[in-house]
């Protein structure tokens, strides 16, 4: 398995304005436990650890 880095989620927008109304009305520090929370969640959905850090070494270079 490789790490997707083409578009692989058929609407874009809903997919952002799901996370973004997630977030309504969230203290800084809800958000950022909600985040944390999701990341996790999605990282078992994902299951393959070598992919997994793939995506962080590809999120870290972004900063």
């Amino acid at each position: 398995m490789t790490l997707k880095l083409s578009k692989n989620i058929d609407d874009q927008d809903a997919a952002y304005a799901a996370l973004i109304d997630a977030h309504q009305g969230l203290s800084e520090a809800h958000s950022i436990a909600l985040n944390a929370r999701l990341v996790l969640i999605l990282c078992n959905q994902i299951g393959d650890l070598d992919i997994i850090k793939q995506a962080i070494q590809l999120a870290c270079k972004e900063n």
